[in-house]
C-alpha cells in the first residue's frame, strides 16, 4: 500500500478530483489583477478560494510538475531539466495519481503531461487520452468522461492539461478573429514593467491576453460546466492551476517572481468557503500533501511538501515562511537556486552566463529576438538580494554586484541595512540545499547520459 493512503474501501465516500493545469500562465489573470478578461476562471476564484502567494519549484515544465506530482523538489526527484530532454521521473517514485489509485481513486489523464516524455500510465494513470492538448478540443473529450461517470461507484481523479498559452501565442489552427480583442497599440503594458514598450513586445502582450481570453477561460468553463451537466461538481473538488510564470523574458528560466509565481484556485463545496482569498506563502511541492489532505487522505510524512488544506478549510495553520525554487537545466546548463521569505528575495547563481537567461521557446518569436535584445546586461552576480517591500519588481539588487570567479576587490559592497538579511538567507538556502542532498554542492551537475 502507499505511504499515507488510507484502505480502499472508504473511497466510495470520497470527493472526486478534478485537476486543470495549463502551460505558462504565471498569475496573468483577471481575478489576479492582470488587464485580461477572465470571467470563467474568475468566477470559480469567487466560488472557492485563490492563493495569492503561490509559487513553483522550478520556472520550467518538467521540473515544476514533477514537484507538484511528488511533493518532492527537482534535485531530489531528479528532474531538473525537460522530460523529452532526458530528465523524466523514474518509476520508483510515488505520485499523486499513485497515491490515489491505491486509495481507491480510478485516475485519468486527459491531454498533457510532461513528467515522462512518454507512456503516462507510468506515472499512476488507468486511463489515457492524450489525442488533443488544446483547451477547446479538449472541451468534448472531458464532457465524454464525466458524463461516462456520471453514475460510477468509485471517486476518480482526472488531470487535464492544457497547451495553452505555451508559445507560440499566435496559432494557425485558432481563427483570426481570435486576436481580435486586444490592440496591440492600445494594450496595457502596466502588468510587465520588467519588459521595455516596444512593438514586439506589444503584440506579444496582446496575442498573450487573446489567448487567454479566448481559448484558455472559455474551456475551463466548459470543463466545470460538464462536470455540473453529470451532476458532479458538488462531490468534487475543483483545481486550476499552472506550472510556472509567462513565456517571457525575465520571467520563465529565471527565478524572479514573474517566472515562478503561479496561480492557483481551488473550490469544494461545502468545505472551502467562495471568495477567501490568502495570502500564506505557497509552493507547488506543497500540492500533492494538500489534494491528499482535501480528500480525507493522510499525507505522506516522507515528502518536502506540506498540506495547507486546513488553511483552505478555514482552521488554524501555521504555513510557510519561506518557499525555495531552483534552476538547473533547460536548453542549456543554467544553475540558480533561491529563497523567498513575506519581505526578501535572496537568489544564488551558480553558472557564469553572461546575461539574463531567455530560454530558446521564449526566445525565437521576432518579438522574442527583439526583447532579448534589450537584456544583453552585464555577467549576472554570484548573489542577488531584493526588498521585496520597496522593490517588488526586483530591480535593484541589495547583494554585492561581484561576478563570479571575480576578485571581491573589484565589486561593491553589500547595502548595510541589508546584511543582516544577506547573512541569514544565504545561510538558509545552503542549509536547504545540504538537508535535501542537493548535488549542485558537489559541483555542475552533468547532463543526464541519454541518447
Amino acid at each position: 500500500m502507499t505511504d499515507g493512503a488510507d484502505a480502499a474501501p472508504d473511497a466510495p465516500n470520497r470527493p472526486n478530483l478534478v485537476l486543470v493545469h495549463c502551460h505558462d500562465l504565471g498569475q496573468h489573470l483577471g481575478c489576479y489583477g492582470a488587464d485580461v478578461e477572465t470571467p470563467n476562471i474568475d468566477r470559480l476564484a469567487a466560488d472557492g478560494a485563490r492563493m495569492a502567494n503561490s509559487f513553483c519549484s522550478a520556472p520550467q515544465c518538467s521540473p515544476s510538475r514533477a514537484s507538484m506530482m511528488t511533493g518532492h523538489y527537482p534535485h531530489e526527484n531528479g528532474v531538473m531539466g525537460l522530460a523529452h530532454m532526458g530528465w523524466a521521473l523514474g518509476d520508483e517514485w510515488e505520485t499523486l495519481p499513485k497515491r490515489l489509485r491505491a486509495a481507491g481513486y480510478e485516475t485519468a489523464l486527459l491531454g498533457f503531461q510532461h513528467e515522462v516524455p512518454d507512456e503516462p500510465e507510468r506515472l499512476g494513470y488507468e486511463y489515457v487520452d492524450s489525442g488533443t492538448k488544446r483547451a477547446l478540443e479538449l472541451v468534448d473529450v472531458v464532457d465524454d468522461f464525466f458524463a461516462e461517470r456520471a453514475d460510477a461507484a468509485d471517486p476518480f481523479f482526472v488531470s487535464i492539461g492544457i497547451e495553452e498559452p505555451h508559445r507560440p501565442f499566435r496559432r494557425e489552427y485558432l481563427p483570426d478573429e481570435t486576436y481580435d480583442e486586444y490592440d496591440p497599440d492600445e494594450v496595457s503594458l502596466d502588468d510587465f514593467p520588467y519588459l521595455p514598450d516596444a512593438p514586439g513586445v506589444r503584440e506579444d502582450v496582446a496575442d498573450l491576453r487573446s489567448m487567454i481570453s479566448a481559448v484558455l477561460d472559455p474551456a475551463v468553463g466548459a470543463y466545470r460546466e460538464s462536470l455540473a451537466d453529470a451532476e458532479l461538481a458538488e462531490e468534487t473538488v475543483f483545481v486550476f492551476t499552472t506550472d510556472h510564470g509567462l513565456a517571457m523574458p525575465r520571467a520563465k528560466g529565471t527565478c524572479y517572481g514573474p517566472g515562478v509565481e503561479t496561480a492557483l484556485v481551488v473550490h469544494q463545496p461545502g468545505v472551502v468557503e467562495g471568495g477567501d482569498v490568502h495570502d500564506g506563502l505557497v509552493t507547488n511541492v506543497d500540492f500533492t500533501p494538500t489534494m491528499l489532505d482535501l480528500l480525507g487522505i493522510d499525507p505522506p510524512t516522507d515528502v518536502s511538501g506540506e498540506s495547507f488544506a486546513p488553511l483552505l478549510r478555514g482552521e488554524s495553520h501555521e504555513g510557510r515562511d519561506r518557499v525555495f525554487a531552483e534552476m538547473t537545466w533547460h536548453d542549456r546548463y543554467n544553475p540558480i537556486r533561491a529563497v523567498r521569505t513575506e519581505r526578501y528575495k535572496y537568489v544564488r547563481n551558480f553558472s557564469v552566463l553572461p546575461k539574463v537567461f531567455v530560454p530558446m521557446d521564449v526566445a525565437p518569436t521576432a518579438s522574442g529576438r527583439e526583447v532579448h535584445e534589450e537584456f544583453h546586461v552585464p555577467q549576472r552576480p554570484t548573489e542577488e538580494l531584493y526588498d521585496l517591500e520597496t522593490d517588488p519588481e526586483e530591480s535593484e539588487n541589495l547583494a554585492s554586484d561581484k561576478k563570479p570567479f571575480e576578485s571581491a576587490a573589484a565589486a561593491s559592497d553589500p547595502d548595510p541595512a541589508h546584511l543582516d538579511a544577506l547573512d541569514r538567507l544565504r545561510d538558509e538556502l545552503e542549509s536547504w540545499m545540504r538537508a535535501t542532498d542537493d548535488p549542485l554542492l558537489d559541483g555542475p551537475v552533468p547532463y543526464p547520459d541519454v541518447e
